[in-house]
């Protein structure tokens, strides 16, 4: 049994990690400024807690852990993430070195950092030219992150490298691509495309709206990690001796309008998809898995066909439950 500290534990990963890890038989104590919106904490200790302030990591901290998983962060789809950018940098800096400090002056045996695929320069993603493919650890360099939230991502991943080099602190650093499942954000504002769509086919479904409004031409390409695969992979990298940047994503581009596609049949309806003006990101982003599979022996699995069907009945559920309220929610 490890004793564990997951930070951002009421977020959407957290949640999951968290219920994974004492399923595993290990000691939780979650953190974070919220408990989870859609169901009970596992975790055996929850302490509400703001990580901006220093004093507050450090009550985070307070203790002998075997493991930390550091999850904590403002973050959302692209919409926030284009939207916020001053408040995003200013507050995932201060919950980062905070964490940090916190860590070095505490007993931590191993500290997991959640970093972003949005650290990977613009220009390997734009998918027009030769410079595209699968992205690779490496290609973090010449540095041109997508907004602030990649730029403060890939400083905390630097921090954390200096720190493993010093002898300072045992690190493990995850580059997340876009992951879904259920119990996550699908309105507000923070929710990411594929809870998005599936809010925006449940309602067309439920209350006969012909079509959709999708940001763009729909032609941007993504790949979707389930949240089942995505807990396995940060588990095992905490679990192994690697303490370089790693990638944890599927390896399958799909576009924004393919998977509206794979959400209505899941759905059983027909959708119109109406083009509208809004961020898109990146056009074409995909993970080269070689390190992970040379690593854990192991990569994320789960289609998204098969994941998204828990997923966007859990989503239908939500807009059920809110019934009338929902009728006038893009």
């Amino acid at each position: 049994m490890k004793k564990v500290l997951v930070t951002g534990a009421g977020g959407f990963i957290g949640t999951h990690l968290v219920r994974r890890l004492v399923k595993d038989g290990h000691w939780v104590r979650g953190v974070d400024l919220k408990t989870p919106e859609w169901s009970e904490s596992h975790a055996h200790e929850f302490r509400m807690l703001d990580l901006r302030i220093r004093h507050s990591a450090a009550l985070a901290v307070t203790g002998d852990f075997d493991w930390v998983f550091h999850l904590a962060a403002d973050m959302g789809g692209m919409g926030f993430i284009t939207t916020q950018q001053a408040d995003i940098i200013l507050n995932n800096t201060l919950i980062n070195v905070n964490m940090v400090d916190a860590a070095l002056a505490g007993r931590v045996d191993r500290f997991l950092f959640s970093s972003s695929a949005c650290i990977y320069p613009k220009r390997l993603q734009r998918g027009d030219g030769a410079e595209f493919h699968a992205l690779r650890e490496p290609d973090a360099y010449p540095a041109d992150p997508q907004e602030t939230y990649g730029w403060e991502k890939l400083h905390m991943e630097h921090m954390l490298l200096a720190m493993q080099e010093a002898g300072r602190l045992d690190s493990r650093i995850v580059r997340f691509h876009n992951t879904y499942g259920t119990e996550g954000a699908w309105q507000g504002g923070r929710e990411k495309a594929p809870a998005a769509l599936s809010r925006k086919i449940a309602k067309a479904k439920l209350y006969d709206v012909p079509g959709i409004e999708v940001w763009g031409d729909g032609l941007a390409e993504r790949t979707y990690m389930h949240i089942d695969d995505c807990v396995t992979g940060i588990i095992r990298l905490m679990e192994s001796d690697f303490t370089l940047p790693m990638n944890l994503g599927r390896d399958r581009m799909i576009s924004v309008n393919h998977l509206v596609f794979i959400i209505a049949k899941i759905a059983e309806t027909e959708i119109e998809i109406v083009h509208v003006e809004g961020p898109q990101g990146v056009r074409r982003r995909n993970s080269d898995n070689t390190l992970c599979n040379i690593v854990l022996g192991w990569e994320p699995r789960i289609a998204v066909e098969q994941g998204m069907k828990s997923t966007y009945l859990w989503v239908e559920n939500q807009v059920v439950a809110r019934g009338e309220a929902m009728r006038d929610m893009v």
